[in-house]
């Protein structure tokens, strides 16, 4: 696995114009308010708050640029579904990750988060839908596993994959930024899903 040698809060965008334009890979982590992205984020790059985390949904209202190892970006998006959210708010939002999908895929590395213990929303499957007509193919992750008895496990991922639209067998990722269960598996495969991109351009 690659080592994390460094890693860097870059910028925030609050619009379209903030964007970053730079030709280095990007990992992009969506998922509904409060499914645990910023966590995941600072797990992976083994920082405790590089990213802020907060018991509160909607903290991240902005596509947070991460720069890593100096040769590809963790980007955090801001969540979708925040009910509490005024209208003017979520129309903001939806318009920067609109502006963010739009300019990064299809060459961008999604990690769609999916809470375990919830399961698959109307959201989650209307956001994978999304992903995937914009010609990416999204690296699904459920968070939040260690809240899953193991024993049902495997059913709670068959049904995340229904809830959501995913083929049967289409492989879903365990994770847990508490304990850390899934985490150095889920960054090498991300090393790996970018190495098989750069290889094919």
């Amino acid at each position: 696995m690659e080592k994390i040698r460094s890693a860097e809060y870059v910028r925030s965008a609050h619009s379209a114009r903030d964007l970053l334009s730079d030709d280095r890979p990007q990992v992009a982590f969506v998922g509904r308010s409060n499914v645990g992205k910023s966590s995941l984020l600072n797990a992976l790059l083994g920082r405790r708050a590089l990213a802020r985390t907060s018991s509160t949904p909607g903290r991240t209202q902005a596509v947070n640029y991460f720069l890593v190892n100096e040769r590809l970006f963790f980007v955090d998006l801001p969540g979708y579904g925040y009910a509490k959210a005024s209208k003017d708010h979520r129309r903001a939002w939806a318009r920067t990750l609109d502006s963010y999908f739009e300019a990064a895929l299809p060459e961008a590395l999604v990690v769609l988060l999916i809470d375990a213990k919830v399961g698959g929303t109307e959201l989650d499957a209307q956001a994978c839908e999304y992903i995937v007509g914009m010609g990416a193919e999204p690296l699904v992750v459920a968070t939040k596993i260690d809240k899953v008895p193991r024993g049902k496990r495997h059913q709670a991922l068959r049904d995340l994959r229904e809830r959501v639209g995913l083929p049967a067998g289409y492989p879903v990722r365990e994770i847990s930024a508490t304990t850390g269960e899934g985490v150095r598996e889920l960054w090498q495969e991300i090393v790996e899903r970018l190495a098989a991109d750069s290889s094919q351009e």
